[in-house]
């Protein structure tokens, strides 16, 4: 069944064209929130509460754009709101998650060392870490232009912004990541 299909489907009510849709994108938008969250039980319930929002407003979703393009602003809508509660209430933000089985999120290459896969782990934090000191909007532009790899006329779309605005405004993510990063040079020779 198209895509196309299920979202006709989903807006007459149907639940199994919607589980579809669900499958298709939960590890998208959970991977997309983690990214821009850093915290995967905070990104797993910024899922949870994207999912629903599309639930509950399929009706609305009038296909000019592609799905994936919808559900991404959500998810980038979501995941800001959860950043500015955050920010209001003070948590911290842990860069060292693991999942509650004590599963690392770091991307093991299996043919390293381990000095390769300790130096490959610390970079990872270290790029999380600075990911996580950039400004909401740098934050956003990061994750879907180079995490997710999105074009600059999908991001566009997503962020409701000229495609110059995202050139310039991942141009100036970037510059700030390599100022942050640039404390931790010796792990990057």
């Amino acid at each position: 069944m198209t895509e196309n299909d299920l979202i006709r489907k989903c807006k007459k009510g149907n639940r199994e064209a919607f589980n579809a849709l669900f499958s298709r994108y939960q590890t998208q938008v959970i991977n997309t929130a983690y990214g821009m969250l850093s915290d995967n039980e905070d990104a797993c319930d910024a899922a949870q509460e994207v999912f629903v929002k599309v639930y509950k407003n399929i009706a609305s979703f009038n296909e000019k754009s592609s799905f994936s393009t919808w559900l991404y602003r959500i998810t980038a809508n979501t995941c800001s709101d959860i950043l500015r509660k955050r920010q209001r209430g003070g948590n911290v933000i842990s860069i060292n998650t693991t999942s509650e089985d004590g599963r690392e999120f770091d991307i093991e290459d299996e043919n390293s060392s381990v000095d390769e896969k300790m130096e490959l782990s610390e970079r990872q934090a270290a790029v999380r870490a600075a990911i996580n000191e950039l400004k909401e909007e740098h934050r956003i532009i990061i994750t879907l232009c180079d995490i997710e790899g999105l074009g600059y006329d999908d991001i566009s779309r997503i962020l409701k912004i000229p495609p110059g605005t995202v050139k310039s405004r991942i141009n100036r993510a970037r510059s700030a990541l390599r100022k942050i990063l640039a404390n931790n040079r010796e792990l990057f020779l």
